[in-house]
């Protein structure tokens, strides 16, 4: 049998050595030294070509890929903006009190994304919104890169004049050279701890979009620049000092290999705790929780469920100094390579908890199972949202949390201008 099935491109040996040993040590595969396995960890791009229509290939019962056919609609930047955007729309419409806004218009439950347009596309409307806070600063993104690549930061309009610009309309005019960018309002007030920026890395599996049941791995990491921070309008072009992806840490002067600028999720919540109290920690905490799993029913409705997919995303969460969290992006494809010794442990643990919940018992693949792994095989994941669990307490439990009123596992928190704040708990 098959429990992956493609070719893949491995992008390092560590990557490769960590996922067949966990193949071997249930008795998988048995590694050959040519390309001839029956199993593969699938690419992105290999998933695309098993489920396009022209290859006509079909997956046979024993066969469980690690992607959904569609994740790009939560994992291409443009496209999970846009989800976002028009989830938040459909609540309103609803009447949903999820949808409530402030006086200022601006959303109090769903104000989770920086203030993100489309480019080209978009510009006018860009331009618009920079008019009205000419000294902000910006950051530009390639839609679907990674690790960091042809990211800048702008702080006038004419930085990106050098894209193409039609003088006579003064409007944004698209090269067919030129790939589509996402540019967003900068978090220039990051928490810093040690003078430095960072953000979360965290493990998000889901092994079903309808009903949506996903979990949260316990053992995500903080990633630090190497450059203490500055918003200074003349360290702009240091990626040193704006950017935590390793892949450019890594090079730079201070970059420390033992550590690798790495910190869990434990000892920052420790370090929260020590400074800012346990109440604020744990408002904190539901709120990235509450980030995801609204993330995650964005764009459940437009997500290809097929029954032999699961997935586990890489999200990137920044917390600014007011301790509000901000979702930055959402990786199909979060790195598996290990910096640092640590780093192999959390990661081989990773894929061997995530298989755990994937694969019945850890036997043979089966896409009709339930997907309801009991709680002993979760391993260092816990179920963060389960759609079949909420429902079936009746429709007034989730109507009840949603306005705030319900408290669930971790109890109800308050705000600070006394309204209570939603939990993802149901």
């Amino acid at each position: 049998f098959r429990i992956m099935a493609g070719k893949v491109k491995w992008v390092t040996d560590i990557e490769k050595s960590v996922l067949i040993n966990n193949f071997e040590k249930r008795g998988w595969i048995q590694v050959a030294e040519n390309e001839d396995w029956n199993f593969y960890w699938m690419s992105v791009q290999t998933i695309r070509n098993v489920f396009s229509v022209e290859t006509g290939y079909r997956l046979s019962d024993d066969q469980i890929v690690n992607h959904f056919p569609n994740h790009y609609e939560l994992t291409r930047k443009d496209l999970m903006v846009k989800n976002i955007k028009r989830y938040r729309k459909e609540l309103e419409k609803e009447g949903s009190p999820l949808a409530e806004k402030d006086e200022n218009g601006k959303y109090i439950y769903l104000d989770f994304v920086p203030v993100t347009f489309m480019l080209p596309a978009a510009y006018n409307l860009f331009v618009e919104e920079f008019r009205k806070n000419p000294s902000s600063t910006w950051i530009m993104k390639p839609c679907g890169k990674a690790q960091g690549k042809g990211i800048f930061l702008i702080n006038k309009l004419s930085q990106i004049k050098k894209w193409s610009r039609d003088s006579k309309t003064s409007s944004f005019v698209s090269q067919s050279s030129k790939e589509a960018y996402v540019i967003s309002l900068y978090i220039n007030n990051p928490l810093l701890i040690g003078g430095k920026k960072f953000d979360l890395r965290l493990y998000v599996l889901v092994s079903t979009y309808r009903p949506l049941r996903c979990y949260m791995y316990k053992l995500g990491f903080c990633r630090f620049c190497t450059v203490k921070y500055t918003p200074s309008t003349s360290e702009l072009d240091n990626m040193f000092v704006h950017l935590t992806n390793v892949a450019i840490q890594k090079h730079g002067d201070d970059y420390n290999h033992i550590h690798g600028g790495k910190w869990t999720v434990s000892n920052l919540r420790l370090y929260l705790e020590s400074t800012r109290g346990k109440e604020v920690t744990n408002k904190l905490f539901d709120e990235i929780h509450w980030i995801i799993v609204q993330s995650l029913k964005a764009v459940a409705p437009v997500m290809n469920n097929d029954k032999h997919c699961f997935e586990c995303y890489g999200y990137d969460i920044i917390i600014d100094d007011k301790l509000k969290p901000w979702l930055i992006e959402v990786n199909a494809s979060p790195s598996l390579t290990s910096s640092t010794a640590n780093d192999r442990i959390l990661k081989y643990n990773l894929i061997n908890d995530t298989l755990n919940i994937a694969v019945p018992n850890g036997e043979i693949p089966d896409c009709k199972w339930n997907k309801s792994p009991p709680k002993e095989v979760l391993g260092n994941y816990e179920v963060l949202y389960d759609e079949e669990m909420a429902q079936s307490d009746g429709p007034d439990r989730d109507l009840r949390s949603r306005s705030g009123q319900f408290t669930g596992v971790k109890g109800n928190r308050v705000r600070d201008s006394g309204k209570p704040v939603l939990t993802t708990w149901k």
